[in-house]
């Protein structure tokens, strides 16, 4: 299960919500081993695709590098779906490499019809998705 803070899971909507009609992605880092989302961190889609999302190399890299010398781990990796539903997708699926972290997507298909987006968390371990609850905090 995912417990966040509802204000975080806005600012991830929102993240998705500004850079439609291109996949937004980032991660929210937690204290190792608490399994707390605590702190965003909105990436670059160095991709700039509404199909398809990768982190930039070097901006990754100096994220893991300051988690390090915090002693944080990415609790959530997330991206957004543009026209599809939040599920993992096979390239998702194999992209997948912390199998530690939960996996929220948000899909901003209904957007331009006046919808909201929609909100999900999975757990990916060796390409096995399994969705999960969420829990939202104050």
């Amino acid at each position: 299960m995912l417990t966040i803070s509802s204000l975080l899971r806005d600012a991830i909507v929102a993240h998705a919500e500004r850079d439609h009609p291109d996949e937004a992605c980032g991660i929210v880092a937690g204290p190792e081993g608490s399994d707390t989302p605590t702190r965003l961190v909105e990436m670059v889609n160095a991709a700039s695709s509404p199909t398809f999302y990768e982190f930039d190399p070097t901006e990754l890299l100096a994220l893991y590098k300051q988690m390090w010398a915090n002693d944080e781990e990415p609790v959530v990796v997330y991206h957004s779906h543009t026209a599809t539903e939040a599920y993992p997708s096979r390239t998702d699926i194999g992209l997948a490499s912390e199998p530690g972290a939960h996996y929220v997507l948000v899909s901003t298909r209904h957007l331009e019809d006046g919808g909201e987006a929609e909100f999900r968390s999975f757990r990916i371990i060796d390409g096995t998705v399994t969705e999960e609850e969420i829990t939202f905090t104050d």
